[in-house]
């Protein structure tokens, strides 16, 4: 998909719940235009924030458990996780600026 790394259902507890960082994961699809549209913008995220913020891809298609578990309806949906528990939801494809500032109020 990206430049940013892929979690899957069988590292996502490691992965996002486990982690010291805050950590936005990304549910997307490959047949999302949407979520084509954000990878710029998640890569860019990532390189910025590294060491404050880690940033994943979870594919709701291959990881059909995880994307049931936090209830992902339509793509892309961001949800941001602190101490192992999800903190904030946003639905829907947008600005850089805008995901940044969103993601200030958690962080």
């Amino acid at each position: 998909m990206t430049g940013v790394p892929e979690v899957s259902d069988a590292d996502f507890a490691t992965e996002v719940i486990g982690s010291r960082l805050p950590v936005l994961v990304e549910f997307t699809a490959d047949w999302c235009p949407p979520c084509r549209q954000m990878a710029p913008v998640l890569s860019a995220l990532a390189a910025r924030e590294e060491g404050r913020l880690k940033v994943v891809q979870l594919n709701v298609d291959a990881n059909p458990d995880t994307t049931h578990a936090y209830r992902v309806l339509s793509m892309p949906t961001f949800i941001v996780f602190r101490d192992g528990e999800p903190v904030r939801s946003m639905v829907g494809a947008r600005p850089g600026r805008r995901l940044l500032a969103e993601l200030e109020e958690v962080l």
